[in-house]
């Protein structure tokens, strides 16, 4: 008798706690990690929309500190015609606190913004979003690697966690280098937080236009062009319909430079979907391995005639032949033609391709959430006159990073001249 009365609470205790995590289930939805890409192009959008869902339907399987963060976002407005809070994309970050737990979303009228923009890792949860995807605002600084190296040299500069950015356009304004002109890098984005999603963004610059730095990290929906290492760095991501576009004018063009270093490192790129574009002048090296580990892999994209023939290079250096991953899967166009291609890059199967195709491969279900599932960018009323004449897409144009040496212009000698390391 003594134990059926000890007992019978703990059955009820049970099938309480039951009730509560069945009615947190039926109210969440679960994003699935491992839905595979589908091959469809045309498929693509709603492959998002239902394995993404906003945050109000994933309160209950999203990272704690996400479900804290997007519960109250608060919106801070830039314009520069004055009808927002700050004419500065600095100043309103300077107002977030360090520390920060909240999501906070920096709504940005259309126009140029020139200047120096830094999140440090001490502000995490920030959105950088333009008011209209029609009208993206530039933010645009011109520095190069000659006065603090390469890393430095980015005009907008991310070392948080969670930061989005949605409908924005990153340029670095410096002039284009001279072919083997030394500390001429400059970078339109550094991204080295983890857990950071860019949304419909253009990112224009030269040499090393995006700094795909450290952390896991999605793309959708991006423009990214340049003429040598235009993506690089040692983060783990996921592109996805995103156009990455080689800047005519050079024997050589260079357009990922993956810097995995060992082979225990989890990091590498994954192109789903993407356009390869530029002129026919079949210049473009899809990969280089910057480090003897480079990874990268392209599945279900098109390539224009820009891409050579042989598609990738092992920068000169044999033994990195062995330790390359460079991979591709059902790729299409001029530029997907495999009859020339090195022989140590792999064409997948389904079961290769598979980690690469779908959002496991960043852990995104507990942390991507779509562009608009907190708050919906509003127009600023008055609207903004650009400053400066903004390039069109298209156009030419924290912690301590390790300076680990500048990526010059590849000599125009050659089809396979390796770019020299990057330097300070």
């Amino acid at each position: 008798m003594v134990g059926e009365i000890i007992m019978a609470p703990k059955k009820t205790l049970l099938a309480g706690f039951t009730v509560v995590l069945m009615s947190i289930l039926s109210t969440s939805v679960l994003s699935d990690d491992n839905c595979p890409i589908p091959a469809e192009k045309g498929q693509v959008e709603s492959w998002f929309k239902t394995n993404v869902k906003p945050f109000n339907e994933r309160r209950g399987t999203l990272n704690p500190a996400i479900v804290k963060a997007e519960g109250q976002p608060k919106v801070m407005k830039v314009c520069k015609d004055g009808s927002g809070e700050f004419k500065t994309v600095m100043e309103a970050i300077k107002k977030i606190p360090d520390g920060n737990t909240q999501r906070v979303i920096i709504q940005i009228g259309p126009g140029n913004y020139t200047e120096k923009i830094t999140i440090d890792r001490k502000k995490p949860f920030v959105t950088l979003m333009g008011t209209d995807p029609k009208n993206k605002p530039f933010l645009i600084f011109g520095c190069t690697a000659a006065l603090n190296g390469t890393a430095e040299s980015a005009a907008v500069i991310v070392d948080s966690d969670y930061f989005m950015a949605v409908n924005i356009n990153f340029k670095n304004s410096a002039p284009r280098p001279e072919v083997g002109a030394k500390n001429k890098q400059a970078l339109a984005l550094r991204l080295g937080g983890d857990m950071s999603a860019i949304y419909n963004c253009n990112m224009y610059g030269f040499q090393d236009t995006l700094f795909d730095y450290k952390g896991r990290h999605f793309f959708k929906d991006c423009y990214i062009e340049g003429t040598c290492d235009f993506v690089f760095g040692d983060a783990k991501s996921l592109y996805v319909n995103t156009e990455l576009h080689v800047i005519p004018g050079d024997n050589v063009a260079f357009i990922t430079a993956n810097g995995k270093k060992d082979d225990q490192s989890d990091t590498g790129y994954s192109f789903v979907h993407c356009n390869v574009t530029g002129v026919a002048a079949s210049n473009g090296i899809l990969g280089r391995a910057w480090f003897p580990h480079s990874k990268a892999i392209f599945s279900y994209s098109t390539m224009s005639e820009v891409v050579k023939a042989e598609g990738w290079s092992e920068n000169l250096d044999h033994e990195n032949e062995k330790t390359v991953y460079y991979g591709e899967f059902k790729n299409n166009g001029p530029g997907a033609d495999t009859k020339g291609r090195v022989k140590f890059a792999k064409q997948l199967s389904e079961a290769e391709a598979k980690p690469y195709i779908s959002l496991a491969y960043i852990e995104a279900s507990k942390w991507l959430l779509p562009c608009d599932s907190a708050a919906s960018p509003s127009p600023s009323g008055k609207g903004s006159s650009l400053a400066e004449a903004a390039p069109t897409k298209g156009s030419s144009s924290a912690e301590a990073v390790p300076k680990t040496g500048a990526v010059q212009a590849a000599p125009k000698t050659g089809t396979t001249q390796a770019a020299p390391k990057k330097g300070a």
